[in-house]
């Protein structure tokens, strides 16, 4: 038998994606990449076809699977609305620094620039929200295209590529091609002058602070970022949504500067006189508004690690600017001698004391959810991955749960709703040997709550837990700031939300007070398959120790 020497282009990007060890990918189905689809065909385990309900969910699951394996999360989705439904988790990916590649549907070549059916340029669309969008109108470059394609999500700063698939570009049959090439992301080793100058900087410091963050990480670097400040007898404290870049049980871990910033960490921000920022790039949340840090030129003596130069300098100047990703640079320092720790460990004992104080549930006296987040970090395994997306109900769960290894914490730092439940699916998919925890309020799951049925559909194992106090609840909070008493658009009408689980086939209980939710939790810990809890909240409570009655 002859064998054949050439290969459908669909075949040819499946196959690439495998040769990048890519396991899974998720989408919903369309006509416009109908070829990719039937390529998918029959490669059950090797790589898996995750079908979604809808695409904005399923590139936010992809956006998760990127940031747990570090790897280009991958996403397909139809042409005109499937593209802009995915919008929403490419706007992730971008401003969390994950790496992802969605592929995307288009009209045929020789339809191209007539408004086609769902036809849009999306060089144009996406330009602002992407690291690189680009069109593939030649099958015989495909593997030029991928291979660019997870290099440029996973270099420098990490983030999301585009690429759109003409519908026949991909009937195309090509020449057999070589096998690709491995991509890695390049790593950038700080040079020894700069090191020497950062050495210098804490050895004058009397009041030095880390602060980690951004994406990139590994489970490398953030061990040798532990090593560099227990050596060293540093404070660390972890930009937003980033408290899982180092074990919240550690003694040198400090806090979370994000919204709602405790008060001790802003005293400490205008008390440090040297900021050792690893990876964040000191965006507004996490500078309340740039207003901890001056801009342009800081206070403090801004040390700025970041793998793109072009960030270094963009809002505040650092005294040093260090072009490194975050493993290089903390193996690099981690494997200094001491310089004074015994000058610095008194200060970090005491910030930890802070801490310790801030986040037991005592420090709020009579707040209801307070003690059910304590209760989750006391039961849940230090590898429980917890998952969320944006609302009020984050306030307790950042303040309250612990987050003890890496990839326990997904949660968007772009302030996305809707993100959790797709991004435990996104979990479940990739570590299927941890513990899932999605966390939501009642506005933030029902943006993606059709994903429920994924989740069913796909065998998955994990719990959503809705906190429900029926609005909007971060908009309240500003409201009643700004038009105290004029309520508009923020109150919700909820479903039944058991019986809305139940019908997809997940169990559901609901619960009104803690010893109702710890037995609800064992319940679904216990139980294999999806689970949801119910957590019927008081209305009157906005944030921790914070209520509509107290607000004035």
């Amino acid at each position: 038998m002859t064998q054949k020497n050439t290969l459908r282009a669909a075949d040819h990007l499946v196959d690439l994606l495998q040769a990048q060890g890519t396991k899974a990918v998720f989408g919903v189905p369309g006509e416009s990449y109908l070829p990719v689809l039937d390529a998918f065909y029959g490669r059950d385990p090797d790589i898996r076809f995750v079908t979604c309900r809808q695409e904005g969910g399923a590139a936010m699951a992809a956006e998760a699977y990127g940031k747990l394996t570090g790897r280009p999360g991958i996403c397909f989705a139809t042409r005109g609305p499937g593209a802009t439904n995915a919008s929403a988790g490419v706007h992730v990916a971008f401003q969390d620094s994950t790496p992802m590649i969605l592929f995307l549907g288009q009209v045929a070549r020789d339809m191209v620039d007539r408004e086609a059916f769902q036809e849009i340029d999306y060089r144009r669309m996406f330009g602002q929200m992407a690291k690189w969008v680009a069109q593939i109108d030649d099958a015989s470059r495909l593997q030029e295209y991928v291979s660019r394609a997870f290099r440029t999500a996973m270099s420098g700063r990490p983030g999301p590529v585009v690429l759109a698939l003409p519908e026949d570009m991909l009937y195309d049959d090509i020449a057999q091609p070589v096998a690709p090439a491995w991509a890695e992301a390049p790593r950038f080793m700080p040079v020894a002058q700069t090191l020497e100058a950062v050495k210098g900087r804490i050895a004058d410091a009397r009041a030095p602070l880390i602060m980690a963050g951004g994406g990139g990480w590994t489970s490398t670097g953030i061990a040798a970022l532990e090593r560099f400040a227990e050596t060293q007898g540093l404070p660390v404290a972890v930009s937003l949504r980033c408290q899982g870049l180092m074990n919240n049980s550690h003694p040198n871990y400090v806090g979370h500067y994000g919204v709602g910033t405790p008060p001790y960490l802003a005293t400490l921000m205008e008390q440090t006189d040297l900021l050792i920022a690893i990876g964040p790039r000191l965006g507004e949340m996490t500078t309340n508004g740039y207003a901890l840090l001056s801009a342009p030129v800081p206070t403090q003596n801004l040390i700025h690690v970041f793998p793109e130069p072009e960030e270094l300098g963009r809002v505040f100047e650092p005294e040093i600017a260090v072009t490194s990703d975050t493993q290089s640079f903390c193996e690099a320092v981690a494997a200094w001698k001491p310089i004074d720790p015994d000058l610095f460990a008194s200060r970090t004992e005491t910030l930890r004391a802070e801490f310790e104080r801030f986040t037991v549930p005592d420090s709020v006296p009579d707040d209801p959810l307070a003690p059910y987040f304590a209760h989750l970090a006391d039961v849940l395994p230090d590898t429980a991955i917890v998952c969320n997306g944006a609302g009020n109900y984050a306030g307790w769960l950042h303040r309250f749960y612990r987050y003890r290894s890496p990839g326990s914490q997904l949660a968007p730092t772009s302030g996305s709703m809707g993100y959790g439940l797709p991004a435990a699916i996104g979990a479940a998919i990739c570590a299927p040997d941890r513990e899932i925890v999605a966390i939501a309020g009642d506005g933030c799951f029902m943006m993606t709550c059709q994903e429920m049925a994924t989740a069913v559909h796909h065998g998955l194992d994990l719990t959503v837990i809705v906190i429900d106090n029926g609005r909007y609840g971060t908009i309240r909070v500003h409201q009643e700031r700004a038009y105290p008493g004029r309520v508009s658009g923020t109150d919700l009408a909820n479903p039944d939300f058991c019986a809305f689980a139940r019908s997809f086939g997940a169990q559901a209980t609901a619960v009104q007070d803690l010893a109702s939710f710890t037995a609800a939790v064992a319940k679904a810990r216990a139980t294999p398959g999806v689970s949801l809890i119910h957590v019927i909240a008081d209305p009157d409570f906005l944030a921790p120790g914070k209520t509509l009655s107290n607000m004035g």
